[in-house]
């Protein structure tokens, strides 16, 4: 009996297979009879179609899993990632999108306007600028989630994420999630402890220069010279500790830090210069001035003499001898300015010596924390002829110098002179003001 039912079952499933053929080449039949005019044309074409039918079955199979194996390396991934419609609406995120954003009410397969989701108008704008423009976009900001359980809001923190839109087919956006909060964190802590480090360093230094002082008195040559170095080092740690510390506050607070009033740039120019004149007479420098003899600008006279002070003493420390440091000064009208939203107009000040310049490799550090660059920059063209130390600077000055400049709403940049190889400092400072002794740059 069994096996006449195995016979039987498998004459059944015969049967239904050589009808599925016959019925399917009827339908093939019949979609190819307006290209055919005879059947003998149309059937070999049978075959050749259902080859294809099946090859197009397993690449939709393969284009499947490759879309899941692309989804769930999304979904895990270290990054935040959403996609929206032409509308805004959520269509999917992954998880590190939903930990970032608080999108507890928003379920896999749900469509739902992101807005409504997510209380954040930056991240709106962002998407319709990328859709916009067709080009990808990024923007920073402070993010500040918000949650249905009351209970949960005391314990919600606000977070700097930085988010990066990229246009897709269709009007939709994909945006890549970065939260950037524990970085800055880590960066304020670290700013602090070395800011209580350096204030705990002060005082003991300040000691041992007085001893050393005190022991420069009491010896005699050749003895005395190991004091001035042990002063010189000391010295240099004095500025290191000063410099870190002066950073620190402008970074902390910037605005509070300034006493803004009327400067007149050249003659605070001038000013920097004499007090740096017996460095520059040793390498027979000369200082070169062009543009508007009158220049008023609104700044704290103290902070912008510390940012010249800084700058030519650099010029000097790394120009070649029997040179000219140029000083070009040049006043940027409201209307071609761009850089800058400030109706008044700006002033433009390029600082450029003849020294050995700057490396491609170091250009875009310059304005970093100690930073010392090229080895190039670190000795004095006087050095070998003429056996002076080699200068050593703490890599914190030109740091301060960017920080100054941005708390006043300025800017530096730093490039390579073309004609003359040497460094190359442009300086934007915004707000010249008008004054009774100031000329018509009309």
């Amino acid at each position: 009996m069994f096996l006449l039912g195995f016979i039987l079952g498998l004459a059944v499933g015969i049967g239904f297979w050589i009808w599925q053929q016959v019925q399917l080449n009827r339908y093939l039949g019949r979609v190819l009879q307006p290209y055919s005019s005879s059947t003998e044309v149309a059937l070999p074409l049978l075959p050749c179609l259902r080859q294809e039918i099946k090859t197009l079955k397993q690449q939709r199979q393969d284009l499947q899993q490759s879309l899941e194996t692309y989804q769930d390396l999304l979904d895990f991934a270290p990054m935040g990632y959403l996609q929206v419609d032409e509308e805004n609406q959520l269509l999917w995120c992954n998880q590190q999108a939903r930990a970032i954003l608080y999108l507890q009410r928003w379920q896999p397969g749900q469509v739902r306007l992101l807005l409504e989701l997510v209380r954040s108008y930056e991240l709106d704008r962002l998407i319709e600028q990328t859709r916009d423009r067709q080009k990808p976009q990024t923007k920073e900001w402070l993010f500040h989630p918000s949650s249905d359980n009351p209970a949960e809001l005391p314990t919600i923190k606000s977070m700097t994420l930085r988010a990066s839109g990229l246009p897709l087919p269709n009007g939709q956006v994909g945006v890549f999630l970065e939260n950037r909060q524990p970085l800055l964190d880590m960066n304020q802590e670290r700013d602090r402890s070395f800011s209580d480090l350096a204030h705990e360093l002060r005082t003991p230094l300040t000691s041992i220069r007085l001893v050393a002082e005190t022991l420069q008195n009491r010896l005699e040559p050749p003895l005395n010279r190991w004091v001035v170095r042990l002063m010189q080092e000391v010295d240099r740690l004095i500025s290191l500790v000063q410099g870190w510390l002066e950073l620190t506050q402008i970074e902390a607070n910037p605005k509070m830090q300034l006493h803004l009033e009327s400067v007149e740039v050249r003659s605070l120019i001038v000013s920097v210069w004499e007090t740096l004149e017996p460095l520059a007479q040793r390498q027979h420098l000369s200082l070169n001035y062009s543009g508007p003899e009158d220049i008023w600008i609104k700044a704290d006279q103290a902070r912008i003499y510390q940012v010249f002070l800084n700058l030519l003493d650099n010029s000097i420390k790394y120009s070649c001898p029997s040179s000219s440091i140029q000083v070009e000064a040049k006043i940027i009208s409201s209307e071609n300015n761009q850089k800058h939203s400030s109706a008044s107009p700006t002033l433009e000040l390029n600082l450029i010596d003849s020294g050995t310049g700057f490396s491609e490799a170091d250009l875009p550090h310059i304005f970093e924390r100690f930073y010392r660059g090229d080895q190039a920059r670190t000795h004095s063209p006087l050095s070998e002829s003429n056996s002076i130390s080699s200068i050593v600077g703490n890599g914190l000055g030109l740091a301060i110098v960017r920080q100054i400049l941005l708390a006043h709403g300025g800017s530096i940049k730093a490039m390579n002179h073309p004609k003359t190889g040497g460094a190359w400092m442009q300086l934007i400072l915004p707000e010249v003001v008008a004054n009774s002794q100031s000329q018509d740059y009309s």
